[in-house]
């Protein structure tokens, strides 16, 4: 059965194009994200990055861009090396004057191990909200 997708919202007081910047630009990305070797916002991209557990668990994370809409959608698949799963990121940019609404929707979850905490919807909510 297919579990509800992770889904978190949030306005922020800055104009699309500079949200879209920090979601997309591996500079801006060390600031909230991961620190990527590389990242280009184009369908069919591919890239890495380690990140811990609860515990010290090292997880490397297997993302592939999906879709690319400038300044309104980026998504990508999310997979761990060495574990079952599959999962989908996707940003939604909405302009609201100068600001901008982000949601961010995690999707596919509960294809993940379901006996490792680091792999529960709690967790990964807690990592987007950091």
């Amino acid at each position: 059965m297919k579990a509800a997708p992770l889904v978190i919202e949030r306005t922020y007081n800055a104009p699309v194009e500079k949200i879209w910047k920090a979601i997309t630009d591996k500079e801006q990305m060390k600031d909230w994200y991961f620190d990527l070797s590389e990242f280009n916002p184009v369908v069919g991209f591919e890239f890495r990055f380690s990140g811990k557990g609860h515990t010290g668990e090292e997880y490397l994370h297997l993302c592939k861009i999906t879709e690319v809409i400038a300044d309104k959608k980026l998504s990508y698949s999310w997979q761990y090396e060495g574990y079952e799963g599959s999962s989908l990121v996707h940003f939604e940019l909405f302009a609201e004057g100068d600001r901008t609404r982000v949601k961010l929707t995690h999707e596919g979850l509960e294809t993940f191990p379901v006996n490792n905490p680091d792999f529960a919807k709690e967790s990964f909510s807690e990592g987007w909200n950091y």
